[in-house]
């Protein structure tokens, strides 16, 4: 017992001469990045025009997804991937965002040749300082005018031309951005739909023949649904369906 207690009173010195060395030390201090955000008054126009930049550039870099997907095709991809989804019959296979996901990567596939023409004739002349950002802008907005006006339809154009109270231009180039992304948009919506149609078809005539069968079986009470989803399911994958689907939506942007 008393070699329990002096070993216990050993431990306890030692315990307090390592906290008082401890504390003797300098403490080690970590360096926290200081921020510092002033408002002010603006004294002349030149600060008033950098503040307008600043808010302007934040405003499109909160309006980024919604450009990407209103004026690349995007929107086409997605509207036939929910028609796919819909006509199968599966209710949460696959997720919807595995479906964006597939959706923004193949996007990425067909915008390529696009986006590397703005890099190209815009982005890195602006990074070497050889133009400047209106420029780059012209530049850059023009591969992407050239990508929508191919894909979009006269009646759309002339729609949102006349709705705008402008004056019929002469040629293309005349076009407004402002009124060629929503022909563009109308035209895509219209095109995702047209092909969802078609993606009904097959499945319908599933469901149609596993629904007479049924009745003519007596089974009033076994939901159609029940029985059509696992043959939905075994034609589309026959049919290598993704691969048709996706092959078909690449081939008709070009």
């Amino acid at each position: 017992m008393n070699k329990k207690l002096f070993f216990a009173v050993i431990l306890t010195f030692l315990f307090f001469a390592a906290a008082d060395s401890f504390a003797q030390q300098k403490p080690t201090t970590i360096p926290f990045p200081k921020i510092n955000l002033d408002i002010g008054t603006a004294q002349n126009g030149n600060d008033v025009s950098v503040t307008l930049q600043i808010l302007l550039l934040m405003t499109v870099l909160s309006l980024a997804p919604s450009i990407i997907i209103m004026t690349t095709a995007y929107l086409r991809i997605i509207i036939v991937f929910h028609f796919v989804k819909t006509a199968l019959g599966t209710q949460q296979m696959p997720p919807s965002q595995l479906l964006a996901g597939i959706a923004l990567f193949i996007t990425f596939f067909i915008m390529a040749p696009t986006w590397n023409k703005v890099n190209d004739q815009a982005l890195k002349p602006l990074m070497a300082n050889q133009i400047n950002v209106e420029q780059a802008y012209d530049k850059g907005i023009e591969p992407i005018r050239q990508f929508m006006f191919k894909q979009t339809r006269d009646e759309d154009l002339e729609l949102f031309i006349s709705l705008s109270n402008q004056a019929r231009p002469a040629n293309r180039s005349e076009v407004s951005t402002l009124v060629l992304i929503p022909s563009f948009v109308l035209s895509e919506l219209r095109a995702g739909f047209i092909m969802g149609f078609f993606l009904f078809i097959p499945f319908i005539m599933v469901d149609m023949i596993v629904s007479s069968i049924l009745m003519s079986m007596g089974m009033m009470m076994m939901p159609p649904m029940m029985i059509s989803l696992p043959f939905k399911i075994l034609l589309f994958i026959l049919v290598d369906g993704w691969n048709l689907i996706i092959g078909s939506l690449v081939r008709s942007f070009a």
